[in-house]
């Protein structure tokens, strides 16, 4: 972590500020923490978060964890994307708990991530630990990169999916999936 606080003071002394200032004092140790946290996924296991609740059960009907809040931090600048993931599976004799979904999202974007990638691999672990008949998930976010630098676009959305198995091969099961995701709480 010292390491870490060194770059960031010269950092800021390499951006013209001076890192003696009051106002600045702590900043190299507060970043440190900030991007351990932002960053906790690296020492974390996918394959052990889902596995610590995977139960045998008959259900084979389609299952969604949907409106996941997630963040993130893109890796071409280390600025944040955050977002909703939509979540869902489609039982072979075991499912997980709910939760797990969410803490998967999490550990996934808590590492420097593109988008695309991001949604790959939250879909392909579940696949892996769970195999289950199906896999899709689907990412809305809003990039900063996208919105205070460069084309400076206010207002656009990312969308990205992966679909595996039933949902990539038979279009009825993606279609009520993509109507289910976007179907209006209380509705």
């Amino acid at each position: 972590m010292k390491q870490l606080e060194s770059l960031v003071e010269a950092l800021l002394k390499e951006i013209g500020e001076d890192a003696g200032r009051e106002g600045l004092q702590k900043t190299p140790a507060r970043v440190a923490r900030a991007l351990a946290f932002l960053t906790a996924g690296y020492h974390q296991d996918p394959h052990a978060v889902l596995s610590q609740a995977v139960f045998e059960e008959s259900y084979d009907e389609m299952l969604i964890v949907k409106d996941i809040d997630f963040y993130s931090l893109c890796e071409h600048h280390m600025l944040p994307f955050f977002g909703r993931a939509h979540v869902a599976y489609v039982p072979n004799g075991r499912i997980v708990g709910l939760s797990k979904l969410a803490r998967l999202v999490e550990l996934y974007s808590r590492r420097l991530q593109v988008q695309e990638r991001l949604t790959k691999e939250i879909a392909a672990s579940i696949d892996r630990v769970l195999q289950p008949k199906g896999v899709a998930v689907v990412l809305e976010a809003q990039h900063l990169c996208m919105m205070m630098r460069g084309v400076q676009k206010q207002n656009s959305f990312a969308i990205s999916s992966a679909m595996i198995g039933e949902f990539k091969d038979d279009p009825k099961t993606r279609a009520e999936f993509m109507q289910l995701i976007h179907h209006a709480r209380g509705a």
